[in-house]
């Protein structure tokens, strides 16, 4: 029996509705694991609207999940450079603070008029900026002393509080790999580097069906101890952004990091910013190739197609 042009006309309809829900469905799928980022404050970039300024600061999607890894240097350009991008800073899951230098921190004036109520997890220091607290047994006790020569009358509470330079901030201080939400971490490490002795540093690692995406502030402990505690999550390193703090580093010690993290890592794709220095970005470029991924101020990542620093 023949069918009617207006009867293949709907039945071609129908078969076309049902492809395009298919692809709209794996397209969505494939969206759940994506992992995007979009870089809000760094010291280089392509001409924009946005201003340039030593710090870091970077804008994370993923599973939900929004989140503000790093406040930059300034909370005025913060404010302008968020809101050039379009990011509504007032509408975050969570805030991660590497560390406590100031061109990682210097936005949360910003960040805090923004969205006061946040929960931010900062490095645990026994005498940080972000608060602190530790048993009073830490001091050496002399009970010869006159009490008005004792620290509290030499009856000092079980626990000393210590206070932060935002008292009114919901910080949430870690000092060990802790798991934060569905396949995201914070990775906890201390540098035994000249100059940073006993900073105290996080990385966000995020863990996705095609590795670990892991975000650094300035890498202080050094990238390969932090590539080293992240496998105890997922040793496949599928992607790194953020600052590898080489900006001084000779030509030598460059090479040596650039051949671990391309031969012994085995990293994917690296996307470099910040304290990783010029020389650092071009040798870089030239071990990973096309894996390398431009990712200066303004720049819009997302894990897992095109490696230009435009939008994936």
């Amino acid at each position: 029996m023949a069918i009617s042009s207006a009867r293949r006309y709907c039945l071609t309809l129908v078969a076309l509705t049902a492809l395009l829900d298919v692809t709209a469905a794996a397209a969505a799928e494939a969206n759940a694991d994506a992992v995007r980022i979009t870089i809000l404050y760094d010291g280089f970039g392509k001409a924009s609207a946005m201003e340039k300024d030593w710090g870091y600061s970077a804008f994370i999607q993923y599973g939900g999940k929004r989140i503000l890894f790093d406040t930059g240097n300034d909370a005025e350009v913060l404010a302008r450079n968020a809101k050039a991008k379009g990011v509504d800073l007032s509408n975050l899951d969570f805030v991660v603070l590497s560390h406590r230098h100031g061109d990682h921190m210097g936005g949360m004036d910003y960040l805090l008029r923004t969205n006061p109520d946040v929960k931010i997890y900062a490095p645990k220091e026994s005498f940080g900026v972000y608060g602190s607290s530790m048993p009073s047994k830490f001091y050496r006790r002399d009970e010869s002393l006159a009490p008005e020569q004792r620290y509290y009358d030499g009856s000092p509470p079980a626990v000393m509080t210590f206070g932060s330079a935002w008292p009114n901030a919901n910080f949430e201080l870690t000092e060990s790999t802790t798991k934060i939400a569905p396949g995201m971490y914070l990775i906890s490490l201390v540098s035994d580097k000249p100059g940073t002795l006993e900073l105290r540093e996080l990385s966000l690692a995020i863990e996705t069906p095609a590795g670990v995406v892991l975000i650094v502030g300035c890498s202080h402990p050094g990238i390969e101890n932090i590539l080293q505690a992240t496998a105890s999550i997922n040793s496949k390193i599928h992607f790194i952004a953020g600052g590898l703090h080489l900006v001084t580093a000779t030509d030598a010690d460059i090479q040596k990091v650039a051949a671990s993290l391309h031969d012994t890592w085995k990293v994917d794709y690296l996307a470099p910013g910040h304290c990783t220095g010029e020389p650092t970005f071009a040798a870089l470029k030239k071990t990973f190739g096309n894996r390398y991924v431009y990712a200066g101020l303004g720049s819009e990542l997302e894990t897992g197609a095109t490696r230009d620093g435009s939008v994936m």
